[in-house]
């Protein structure tokens, strides 16, 4: 945004300015918002894509990316950009709703990710992350001092149940400073 423009009216500021903003973030998460509303409110792609939240815990988030044509591939099914974001999404739920009481201290960044299509994916897809480590050995690296890096699995999955895409994203958490 060039100096001295005018935010655009309901604009939404940025998670990462929110995590660096902890009271402002937690007060609206804890608050207000759920994790699927504060991404939504937060990540433009999200809304974009109008992603449904289903269940979101510290070890587990299941989102939906409803059949939608306009993100619908050369065979008819979600484009493959299209399913790797709601993978991409369903991990940061699960790592917000992990990590979400440590964003005073440290940002939550993808490092990583790695996606296999597994099958033809037709109709609405379900994406089902779970978090690889426990949160409290991650929480416990970070009290260390270290940068922590832990993996996400994703599971993607048609109405019938195959599953059509499998993926990892492994995240960190930055500190802050």
């Amino acid at each position: 945004m060039p100096a001295g423009a005018a935010r655009p009216a309901g604009r939404v500021r940025p998670l990462a300015k929110l995590c660096y903003s902890p009271v402002t973030f937690r007060s609206m998460s804890a608050d207000q918002m759920s994790i699927g509303e504060m991404l939504a409110a937060t990540v433009p792609m999200v809304r974009t894509l109008n992603l449904e939240y289903l269940e979101t815990t510290p070890e587990r988030a299941v989102l939906v990316l409803p059949d939608q044509g306009e993100y619908h591939n050369h065979v008819g099914g979600p484009h493959a950009g299209a399913m790797f974001t709601l993978g991409e999404s369903a991990s940061g739920a699960v790592v917000l709703a992990a990590f979400g009481d440590q964003l005073s201290r440290a940002v939550p960044l993808a490092v990583r990710a790695d996606i296999a299509y597994r099958k033809l994916a037709l109709g609405p897809v379900k994406a089902t992350a779970t978090l690889g480590r426990p949160a409290g050995e991650v929480v416990a690296e970070l009290d260390a001092g270290r940068r922590p890096e832990f993996p996400v699995a994703v599971e993607i999955q048609r109405e019938d149940g195959a599953v059509t895409g499998e993926m990892t994203v492994v995240w960190t958490l930055r500190p802050n400073g």
